[in-house]
């Protein structure tokens, strides 16, 4: 059965915990209905399950694939559709309704998560712009496996950096608080982790505390990064005296990260991770569990159409 081209596939990642979660969902599809959409859509029914539907959407011949979802679940989709039989993946557009704890990537391109109306409206419209996907590659020992990300790759306390100020805001539901808390947090954890990165032709060695390597701004730590010039930012982060980190904290918050004493950016299309003991790494806030190294962190240039405000 061949699927209309103008119809929707929608995948609608309910917010975690969240009771208004079907309320919400009802009110983006009246308003769908009432202009005029065509769609099917599926709801996930838990982790990894996002990946999944995605891949099975492209499969089936939708073109246009919407996700209703916050950043981890935008990852999800991308990882779905990037790893699908489709023979071009940038022939399927890729909208998205911000729904989730942490939509940068959203905000990135102005899309507002309290209007669902103004994203709807979006994809209606349908304007289209390539994008970069990041991709992240390494060898499990038994087979190469190939992660992809759209934000930004975060090791060490930029891995908590993102969990803690998104299980914040889960919780208190308010940026300052949680950015105060994640900053009563992270102050008590300067935890350094001994890292081998090599960026562009220097091997950077030695106690770090953190690293983010952005195809886009990255939460604030690559402030420069965007998603269509082929390029990474990369942020080494080395280890701040305590009221250095409250200046810093203050400064990602302004996005003036790369200003600050304790940070040494690079711009490249390839790092390597040669080690990153026992630091977490986070792919777009999604915990990358596998640990092997080395890992080879690239850009695919304009790899998947994004559907993006006027």
């Amino acid at each position: 059965m061949a699927v209309e081209p103008n119809r929707w596939g929608i995948i609608y990642n309910p917010k975690a915990g969240s009771k208004k979660a079907q309320k919400r969902w009802v009110a983006i599809r009246d308003y769908m209905d009432s202009r005029n959409v065509q769609f099917d859509y599926v709801q996930s029914e838990g982790f990894g399950s996002v990946e999944r539907l995605a891949r099975t959407l492209a499969n089936n011949g939708y073109r246009t694939i919407v996700i209703v979802g916050g950043d981890g679940a935008i990852n999800d989709a991308v990882n779905g559709i990037m790893t699908s039989d489709v023979p071009d993946k940038g022939e399927i557009a890729f909208g998205i309704i911000p729904n989730g704890i942490g939509n940068d990537f959203a905000k990135f391109w102005g899309l507002d998560s309290d209007d669902y109306k103004g994203a709807v409206d979006v994809i209606i419209n349908r304007r289209l712009r390539k994008v970069d996907v990041g991709v992240f590659s390494y060898f499990d020992g038994d087979k190469h496996e190939v992660r992809y990300f759209l934000n930004a790759v975060y090791m060490g306390l930029g891995a908590r950096i993102v969990l803690i100020t998104n299980e914040t805001k889960r919780f208190w539901g308010i940026p300052l608080i949680s950015y105060l808390s994640s900053l009563f947090l992270v102050a008590f954890e300067r935890k350094q982790h001994r890292m081998h990165l090599k960026v562009n032709d220097e091997h950077i060695r030695g106690r770090i505390m953190a690293v983010a390597i952005g195809s886009a701004r990255g939460y604030g730590l690559t402030p420069s990064a965007v998603p269509y010039n082929g390029w990474l930012d990369v942020s080494v982060i080395y280890r701040p005296e305590l009221r250095q980190l409250v200046s810093g904290l203050w400064m990602l918050q302004q996005g003036r990260i790369l200003n600050h004493k304790t940070v040494k950016p690079y711009r490249t299309r390839c790092v390597k991770i040669l080690r990153a003991q026992n630091a977490e790494v986070s792919l777009d806030g999604r915990l990358w569990l596998d640990r092997h190294f080395p890992i080879e962190v690239t850009v695919a240039p304009e790899a998947i159409t994004l559907i993006i405000p006027n």
